[in-house]
């Protein structure tokens, strides 16, 4: 089964820009097939090639001077593929020059590591490159399997299996644990183990199962080094390794008027809720399992993170008396608030909504999702909506509450 992927048009469309396109995201996210269903469709006829470089055959042949990497990429067609493309030795000079030569070469490349990508395309790419990152599946994504309708059953399948698109093709439970085990395997041995010393992967490991377990709690440095035996810098440098390779994302706390906000904590959220799953050997059906809460937060959470726009940012707000908002959706830096419920029978307005609105009038609106539940009303003045969690993202980026949120 193929799952129409949103990133297709959008890259699509840079086929005729010869600025280099970069797709970047975890492993197992769909990169390779988006290379690929791009040579195949979106080509109009040019002479492609496509270069694998986690293949010994393909390696070698960009093992050369920088030299013979150019003559290579400008003589391999109009449009080149290259997947895993930070193997290659100072990639942005050679990309930097295809793109300033008189070669028609369109390059589109691929990373499932930031902190790589970064290293390798240090040099300015400044109006030569366009970014694209890859997420798992959203779920709106995910429904296409379902006849893109939402059931419980879906949804239950999507919050104890994730978006990995590998697993669509897979029958039955033991293969897909299977897969995400291998999954995070992978990451451990490739994307890891040549950043941090040997002896600290296992630390690594252990640090990894702590935030899937606290996943929606706030954390801290200093928390987590007496769990895991590292100084607070050290596991400060490993969340920060996550982070760049894609394997988590951190919302940090709103904080802009009261001397009572934390201003400083944050939260730490695994990016698809399979790998959480498999982290914590527990794929308990939705409606049993013991951290639902968490498990909903998260799926909003990664939902949000597919959908965010550039002039848009994620965090989430707490005093130090202990009220707490989920998520703080900024958009131009104007906040819309955002409350999870794993379950919600009437329209309870959460006791935090008030004591924020009073101190940011500006806010935009506010929302309650939960399973079922819907409704409409208002909240000093602002539009207070209630929605479900296959709903509330189409609400939210259709919110017009004195100001658009899309």
């Amino acid at each position: 089964m193929e799952i129409p992927r949103n990133a297709y048009s959008k890259l699509a469309g840079e086929m005729d820009d010869k600025a280099v396109s970069i797709i970047a995201g975890p492993r197992q996210v769909g990169k390779t097939f988006l290379l690929k269903k791009l040579m195949k469709e979106a080509t109009a006829g040019k002479k492609t090639t496509y270069y694998n470089l986690e293949l010994p055959g393909d390696l070698r042949l960009f093992n050369g001077t920088d030299e013979q990497v150019y003559d290579r990429l400008t003589a391999s067609g109009e449009a080149v593929f290259i997947d895993e493309f930070h193997y290659i030795k100072n990639a942005s000079r050679i990309f930097k020059a295809v793109y300033d030569s008189s070669h028609a070469v369109k390059i589109y490349a691929s990373g499932s590591s930031a902190m790589e990508i970064h290293k390798h395309l240090k040099e300015s790419l400044a109006g030569r490159r366009w970014l694209t990152r890859l997420q798992p599946l959203s779920y709106a994504e995910f429904l296409h399997k379902y006849g893109g309708k939402h059931s419980p059953a879906a949804f239950s399948e999507y919050v104890a299996y994730g978006g990995s698109p590998g697993l669509l093709k897979l029958a039955g439970l033991d293969k897909k644990i299977a897969l995400l085990n291998e999954i995070h395997a992978a990451y451990i041995q490739k994307d890891v183990r040549s950043l941090i010393k040997e002896e600290n992967v296992r630390a690594l490991n252990a640090l990894v199962y702590l935030l899937a377990e606290n996943q929606g709690s706030i954390i801290s440095e200093n928390g987590l080094s007496r769990e895991v035996g590292l100084t607070a810098a050290t596991v400060g440098k490993y969340l920060s390794l996550l982070e760049k390779t894609y394997v988590c994302h951190t919302v940090f706390s709103y904080a802009k008027k009261l001397g009572n906000e934390l201003k400083k904590s944050k939260k730490v959220y695994l990016y698809d809720l399979g790998i959480r799953n498999a982290v914590l050997k527990d794929f308990s059906p939705y409606s049993g399992r013991q951290d639902k809460g968490a498990v909903a937060e998260t799926f909003v959470l990664l939902q949000l993170m597919a959908a965010i726009k550039p002039n848009m940012e994620l965090r989430f707000w707490r005093n130090k008396r202990g009220d707490e908002i989920d998520f703080v959706l900024l958009k131009d830096r104007r906040p819309f608030i955002i409350e999870v419920k794993s379950s919600l029978k009437s329209p309870e307005i959460p006791r935090a909504f008030p004591l924020f609105l009073r101190n940011y009038p500006e806010t935009a609106g506010c929302m309650v999702i939960s399973g079922k539940f819907t409704a409409k009303t208002s909240l000093m003045g602002k539009d207070m909506i209630f929605t479900t969690f296959q709903n509330f993202l189409p609400q939210l980026l259709e919110s017009t509450c004195s100001g658009e949120m899309k």
